[in-house]
Order: structure tokens, then C-alpha cells, then sequence
């Protein structure tokens, strides 16, 4: 093989290897921002994080979005509205999964607060109990992946 044609494939081979490597530091970089802002939400106390996540839903377009009291709440954290539409959420900042446990809070909940719809926002996601739960009740289930949705949209 000529020297030219070496030269020209070493070349080749060189932006090759280096396109690889930026690509993979592009990766790493934006997994890293989405931790380090996921990871906020996280760190925060109980009561923090309910007023975390009104503050997403008022971002969101709902109104009326009020935290209730810390004890005593009936399984409910937040009431808020939308497009005339009346909710009642809990919110979980877990370490792990949400059981099935807080599915049956917010259906007695719901009913309590008369509201026309329950949900469940958490850091985490849901085991399949509560996910099972959720559909016969009619409960919605905005877990980790779906709360980092609503933060994407608030800072578009």
C-alpha cells in the first residue's frame, strides 16, 4: 500500500477514535447534570419535597395548588387543579419503591378531600402491587422518570 493511502487511513482511523471518545464525554457529561439534578430532589426532607413538587405542577398550569398540613392529611399532600379538574396527590420522596400502601392512602384520600382525581408523584417508581392497585382504582402514578419529564418541560 502507498504512503498516501497509510497516511490518509491512519488519519481516518485517528477521527474515528477521536469522534468516539467526544461522544462518549458528551454522554457522560449530560448523565452526570441529569444526577446532579435529579439528586436534589432526592436529598430533600419529606415536607420539602411536597412543596417541590407543587411548585412543578404550578409550573405545570395547575391551579389552586395547596399543600395540606404535615399530619392528619389523609394520605394527601397536595390539592390542586387543572382544566376543571380536581386533584388529590400524595407525594413519596423514597429511597425505594412505592408500595401499594400509598395507593389505598390516596383512594381514602380522594374521597375525604372530594376530588375528582388521585395521584402519586415520587422520586422512586412503584412495585407492581401498587401499579396493579393504581389501575383498579384509578389512581395516577407520576413516578422518577415522569417527574423528571415535568422538570424538562419547566426549563424549556
Amino acid at each position: 500500500m502507498p504512503q498516501s493511502n497509510l497516511t490518509v487511513l491512519a488519519a481516518l482511523i485517528g477521527l474515528i477514535a477521536f469522534m468516539a471518545v467526544l461522544i462518549i464525554l458528551i454522554n457522560l457529561f449530560l448523565h452526570h447534570r441529569q444526577e446532579r439534578r435529579i439528586s436534589k430532589m432526592d436529598e430533600l426532607e419529606g415536607h420539602d419535597f411536597e412543596f417541590f413538587c407543587a411548585d412543578l405542577l404550578k409550573a405545570q398550569g395547575f391551579i389552586g395548588v395547596e399543600v395540606t398540613r404535615g399530619s392528619g392529611d389523609f394520605g394527601v399532600d397536595i390539592l390542586a387543579e387543572k382544566d376543571g379538574v380536581t386533584y388529590a396527590i400524595q407525594c413519596k420522596r423514597y429511597n425505594n419503591p412505592v408500595g401499594v400502601e400509598a395507593v389505598l392512602r390516596t383512594y381514602g384520600g380522594l374521597a375525604y378531600y372530594e376530588r375528582m382525581v388521585g395521584a402519586i408523584m415520587t422520586n422512586q417508581y412503584f412495585t407492581s402491587p401498587a401499579v396493579e392497585a393504581a389501575k383498579k382504582l384509578k389512581i395516577l402514578l407520576w413516578d422518577r422518570g415522569y417527574l423528571d419529564e415535568m422538570i424538562n418541560e419547566n426549563k424549556s
